[in-house]
């Protein structure tokens, strides 16, 4: 497996997904002062006055990309159009103040448009002086592109699905992912207008998560058809690649046509094992690493080759830009620009207990935070020790009601809580597989290395019981027995969970060389689980929806399609890889080393979303 470290080093280790070339004088990717030459020459190339317009995705560093602008483009005048339009913050705050709630981790997901950020008449006061003075000019800030055209040329409006040409401007959109954001907030950056900087991490990620980041997204993707460039300002403003949209879209195309891996991240915990430092070979930080985001788009990156350089976009950017090519068009039509599936990992190799927690139900999720569809789960044991356990369902003679009483109780540390008192314990053991509806309560045990598998609403944990321990900035881990109440199955007890969602596996197929199994999430979840277990290749099919694969077993297997459509894709141990709908057909066999050993994969996609056989063919 490989990483791309904090600091971006290590790119040569990790596969970029390679843009195919235009031709052999298309000068598609640029950086640094190339960049700034490459925007002037394209909107001096035109009839009108030169206009370039830069849409910032929040967190971008405007003021950076503002000083460059005047820096790189002497004699334009430089329009900062948040700072000239943007509402107060105290008017933003009580629009928003409904969706951001007084809860610490909570908010509910925000339908708001980014015009209701913005005063009108400001921004057309803005567009008619750019329109009436002559000269050229620059306009940055988050909604330049569609809320001052929009008032400039009446081109482009912020309620079009589609968005239309802008002839009169170079449009540029400078874009990061959120992972690239968290770390800002962790240094002190502060929501897009806000002055809280220093506040907790866990509410500026709030505000990001329920608000800036859904409306930046509804806008970015009208952004799509009508931009010029992308500007990579992953790394910084003075370190910015900017790609020809040309090349940004063709990189999409051909994410689409072949097998892929994300840009997994790895983040320390109070948790946190040793298992993904040893096997993945991470840098040494100073605590455990707990938990690795390794496929979810929402979160991680894509890289992209163009002409030898690598740009690093939002993984979401191929959600929202190709959706029905991902994913298929029948999970396209039940789930919309959204991609259902995650995994990630959770190591607590010589670590300690997750938080003991609970899910919420569908209809509580979409009733109290906006969001349609909840976070079942299930638990894939990668690896194990001989004491590791998993925590599921209540036992038969809980008192439920007097569970609670304790863990209210202990939520002032000097009370600690018996878990195993009121939750069943279950041993586990490498490639165990438990099953985790929504309302169940569960956690995993110490010295346990967790691929889990899941619906993608992954901020919706509500704790019950942290074993008395602090995050790691010192503060109390966020505890929501109220929510735990409200969503706790209590019918879900000791036989039940046994029967249900303890490692239940049926054989489905065989044949040379191969065997394939039904294991993982229960009738009550959407996500249908396959492992395959083989010693030669085996035949898989898309059969038009999503999936998601790991290799759970062995060192190396090879990705090929039977008809040669795309490059033969090597994944490694314990890596995430994701088969786009389109593909169709594809094998997986064994590869180098691992040729003539018995290797294993675990498959998800979403059930009832196949146009065909999901399994062999």
């Amino acid at each position: 497996m490989s990483t791309v470290p904090p600091d971006h080093r290590g790119y040569d280790r990790f596969p970029a997904i390679e843009v195919p070339p235009e031709g052999p004088d298309a000068a598609r990717v640029s950086s640094g002062s190339a960049a700034w030459a490459t925007l002037r020459q394209r909107a001096e190339a035109g009839p009108a006055a030169p206009l370039i317009v830069i849409d910032t995705y929040p967190g971008v560093d405007l003021a950076a990309l503002t000083a460059a602008a005047h820096r790189h483009l002497p004699g334009y005048r430089v329009v900062d159009v948040e700072a000239a339009a943007a509402r107060p913050i105290e008017e933003i705050d009580a629009l928003l103040a409904r969706n951001l709630t007084d809860d610490r981790v909570f908010g509910v997901l925000s339908h708001h448009r980014l015009g209701e950020l913005y005063d009108q008449a400001e921004l057309a006061a803005i567009a008619a002086l750019i329109r009436d003075v002559p000269g050229p000019a620059v306009v940055l800030g988050w909604g330049a592109a569609q809320l001052l055209l929009d008032h400039a040329t009446g081109a482009v409006s912020d309620d079009s699905a589609e968005g239309s040409a802008v002839p009169m401007a170079v449009v540029v959109l400078a874009d990061l992912p959120r992972w690239e954001l968290q770390q800002r907030y962790r240094r002190g950056m502060p929501n897009w207008r806000c002055d809280n900087g220093g506040q907790d991490v866990l509410r500026k990620v709030k505000r990001g998560y329920f608000v800036e980041w859904r409306i930046a997204d509804r806008h970015k993707r009208r952004l799509f058809p009508i931009m010029d460039f992308l500007l990579d300002t992953t790394r910084s403003v003075d370190d910015a690649h900017l790609v020809t949209a040309e090349a940004f879209h063709a990189g999409l195309d051909r994410a689409t046509s072949g097998p892929f891996r994300l840009v997994p991240f790895f983040d320390p915990g109070p948790w946190g094992g040793t298992w993904m430092a040893e096997v993945v070979g991470l840098e040494a930080v100073d605590n455990n690493y707990a938990w690795c985001f390794d496929c979810v788009p929402e979160e991680n990156s894509l890289l992209l080759d163009v002409d030898g350089t690598v740009i690093e976009i939002p993984a979401m950017d191929l959600v929202l830009g190709r959706p029905r090519e991902l994913l298929g068009p029948l999970t396209f039509a039940r789930f919309g620009a959204e991609f259902p599936i995650r995994f990630d990992f959770l190591d607590t190799m010589e670590g300690g207990n997750l938080s003991l927690q609970v899910h919420p139900l569908t209809d509580y999720i979409t009733d109290t935070f906006g969001m349609t569809y909840t976070q079942d789960e299930s638990y894939y044991l990668l690896d194990a020790g001989e004491d590791a356990g998993v925590y599921l369902g209540l036992r038969d003679d809980a008192d439920v009601d007097q569970m609670f009483r304790e863990l209210t109780a202990a939520q002032d540390g000097r009370h600690p809580f018996d878990a195993e008192a009121y939750v069943n314990r279950y041993p586990a053991a490498k490639h165990d597989h438990f099953l985790i509806p929504a309302g169940t309560v569960h956690c995993s045990g110490r010295n346990s290395m967790v691929l889990e598998i899941s619906a993608t609403p992954y901020l919706f944990t509500f704790k019950m019981w942290d074993w008395g321990r602090l995050g790691l900035d010192g503060m109390p881990r966020p505890v929501h027995l109220d929510h735990a109440r409200a969503n706790v199955q209590t019918d879900r007890r000791t036989t039940w969970v046994a029967e249900n969602l303890v490692h239940r596996t049926e054989d489905l197929a065989t044949g040379p060389g191969w065997v394939e199994e039904r294991t993982g999430l229960h009738e009550l979840e959407f996500i249908e689980v396959r492992r395959h277990w083989f010693t030669g290749p085996v035949r898989h099919d898309t059969a038009g929806t999503v999936n998601v694969l790991n290799l759970v077993e062995g060192a190396e297997a090879v990705v090929a399609s039977p008809t040669g459509a795309f490059e033969p894709f090597v994944v490694h141990y314990a890596e995430t890889f994701v088969v786009p709908a389109a593909v169709g057909s594809y094998t997986i066999a064994p590869y180098g080393t691992s040729v003539g050993q018995r290797l294993g994969t675990v498959k998800a996609y979403v059930r009832g979303t196949s146009t065909g056989s999901s399994g062999l063919s």
